[in-house]
């Protein structure tokens, strides 16, 4: 496949759903695939949504996520510029010139005169639509002599430029995920596709970028696919050589009905944005997944499968297998159903995956007063120890705390299930041991304790849970030894003797 050229179009009037990652993912990765170029580009015909920082928000999410553009806003401008309302006197030409060849038309239609249309239609219980047939009626450029067309232009009267739709037409369109798709012309209406404010729909702005560009195909969502026939006209109107489309599955709610939206990820506890976002205007904070504590990686690998799947039983990918293994064929023509639960186990993964360094650094920003006073590889050790049941780094103080601090409570329920009247005269004696064990490692210790249950004829109940108790303060850790190795003799005695004074 040689040249290929595909682009990422968000318009910046919010923060970035993960749909919108997802799109920028899979055209990310059939870039990759292909040799080819990521570009970017910001769509923001449609000022009255225009939100300021909504452009660095995408920006920074796709950097945040491991997949940048390679061309765009400020980066590698080899067609600039990339935001489309610089750019908004290239489309005007393009519009006259549609106009000029008779596959377009001014119309003058007032928005007071097409409501009325719109409540004629809907009392006569029909439908109004600006069509191939209507078009013939109305105050447009089609039924206006050319003195009256100037004259209304002269006046700066608004008018809009609609695409003339062709009459009785059967339009053959081929989706690289859906295939084959036939459209009968007559069911189109007129779309506008240069406004009365100056500015170019979605429409004019996309197709003329797209060329522009020379995007050689465009990976978009399937909202996008009613458009397909207008946009494959506009190509044909202007005798430019299309791209080939795919238009990609919604992500639907947990339930598996409806596109999973922000209202979902309120009610359920999770988000839907890659990073958090404040509305300027409300104050209103929406959760993010960087900010909740998911590894860009697990983010990814998560979004990767999700409408797409590598005919394998495979599910953990780094970027550059997802870029070698991706293919438009096996993305799935249905929706796919988000589930946080699997988002959270794809998060688990990626913890195991990683350092014990990696993650103690991690570790240590989120709780730096608790842990200031711990050496770098004493943190390191500890990670080593309990990261195995974590999945978020957040986890990992309620699982580590005993490393880092005396207990100050023990958990009720298990103190009333393990403390017995021989307790404390058993634990004296493991204190005893403790205290006498010169080589002081894990090893050494639990060798030793276990020679004394032998010795004993003491059972392993009588003497590792509240042992455990002691020393961690609840029935939760790794394997005990090792926490007393770590924590030390000295802290280990200290502990028991609390213990036995606490729960006596």
């Amino acid at each position: 496949m040689e040249n290929v050229r595909v682009r990422f179009a968000p318009s910046p009037t919010g923060p970035l759903h993960i749909g919108g990652v997802r799109t920028a993912l899979f055209n990310y990765l059939f870039a990759k695939k292909h040799n080819g170029t990521f570009v970017l580009r910001i769509e923001d015909t449609d000022q009255t949504r225009y939100v300021a920082n909504a452009e660095k928000y995408i920006t920074e999410a796709l950097e945040w996520c491991g997949i940048p553009f390679e061309e765009g806003p400020g980066k590698n401008e080899k067609f600039g510029p990339y935001r489309q309302s610089e750019r908004k006197e290239i489309y005007k030409k393009y519009a006259d010139a549609l106009v000029a060849s008779n596959q377009a038309y001014y119309a003058f239609d007032s928005s007071e005169e097409l409501d009325e249309l719109r409540k004629q239609a809907e009392a006569n219980k029909t439908v109004f639509v600006y069509n191939n047939v209507s078009r013939e009626t109305l105050n447009n450029s089609i039924n206006l002599s050319k003195e009256e067309i100037a004259k209304k232009i002269a006046a700066n009267e608004k008018y809009v430029i609609r695409f003339k739709t062709p009459k009785d037409q059967k339009l053959i369109l081929d989706d690289m995920i859906r295939g084959e798709i036939v459209i009968d012309t007559n069911t189109l209406d007129d779309k506008i596709l240069f406004k009365s404010d100056g500015m170019p729909t979605y429409h004019l702005a996309n197709i003329v970028d797209d060329h522009l560009m020379e995007i050689s195909h465009v990976i978009r969502g399937e909202e996008w696919l009613p458009s397909l026939p207008l946009h494959s006209l506009l190509y044909e109107a202007f005798g430019w050589i299309s791209p080939k489309f795919a238009h990609l599955p919604l992500i639907l709610k947990p339930v598996g009905k409806g596109k999973l939206s922000k209202r979902d990820g309120d009610k359920l506890g999770f988000p839907v944005f890659p990073l958090s976002y404040t509305n300027e205007q409300t104050g209103e904070i929406s959760r993010g997944y960087r900010e909740d504590g998911y590894f860009n990686d697990a983010f990814i690998n998560m979004l990767s499968l999700l409408g797409w799947n590598p005919g394998t039983e495979q599910e953990i990918f780094s970027l550059e297998e997802l870029a070698k293994e991706f293919t438009i064929e096996r993305v799935s023509k249905s929706g796919a159903k988000f589930s946080p639960e699997k988002t959270n186990w794809f998060n688990q993964q990626y913890m195991q995956t990683k350092s014990n360094e990696e993650i103690a650094l991690l570790f240590t920003e989120l709780y730096a007063e608790k842990l200031n006073t711990f050496s770098k590889e004493y943190i390191v050790k500890v990670i080593g120890l309990v990261k195995e049941r974590a999945v978020f780094t957040k986890d990992l103080w309620e699982l580590s705390d005993y490393f880092f601090k005396n207990p100050e409570t023990y958990d009720e329920k298990a103190s009333k299930k393990q403390w017995k009247e021989n307790t404390p005269a058993i634990l004296k004696d493991v204190k005893n041991i403790i205290e006498n064990t010169s080589e002081f490692n894990s090893m050494k210790i639990e060798t030793k304790v276990k020679e004394y249950l032998t010795e004993k004829e003491l059972g392993f109940g009588s003497v590792m849970p509240p042992l455990r108790l002691s020393i961690v303060g609840a029935m939760k850790g790794p394997h005990l030894f090792d926490i007393i190795e770590m924590i030390g003799k000295e802290n280990t005695i200290l502990r028991i003797e609390n213990a036995i004074q606490t729960l006596s």
